[in-house]
């Protein structure tokens, strides 16, 4: 047995390996905004609380009106649980990945133009980004 046909084996496994990382990162993200990972500061929690979020979200995207950025929050939040719901039962998994690379590609611009490189490089918001976009374009899909 050649190395590919070893590695094709790994297929099925790498698959669902990504679309369960992709949806546990969007649903710890989820659960950050909700206070469910301790309060802001505490160990690895980024927000801690959904006003947190909702400022961090108006920094991002600072040339919105404040309206739309409460308005924004919750749209991320909804599609970040939506996504994630949808890759792990596999619901139209190739529009479901599409739509993931799309809203992390989306996170990853704002906070590259809004705070700098460092913040989606250090939180792999590309890496997920180009991940869900493989899950997107892989043949098995």
């Amino acid at each position: 047995m050649t190395i590919e046909t070893k590695l094709d084996r790994l297929t099925k496994p790498a698959i669902l390996f990504a679309r369960i990382a992709l949806a546990a990162s969007f649903l710890s993200a989820v659960a950050d905004r909700f206070g469910l990972w301790g309060e802001a500061g505490s160990g690895e929690v980024a927000w801690g609380s959904f006003p947190a979020f909702v400022e961090y979200t108006g920094m991002l995207l600072w040339f919105l009106p404040k309206s739309l950025v409460i308005v924004s929050a919750w749209i991320a939040t909804m599609l970040e649980g939506l996504l994630a719901i949808g890759l792990l039962i596999g619901y139209r998994l190739r529009l479901v990945a599409l739509a993931s690379c799309l809203l992390l590609l989306s996170f990853a611009l704002s906070m590259t133009f809004s705070t700098g490189a460092e913040g989606p490089l250090s939180y792999s918001v590309w890496t997920a980004a180009a991940a869900a976009l493989l899950l997107a374009t892989h043949p098995s899909v």
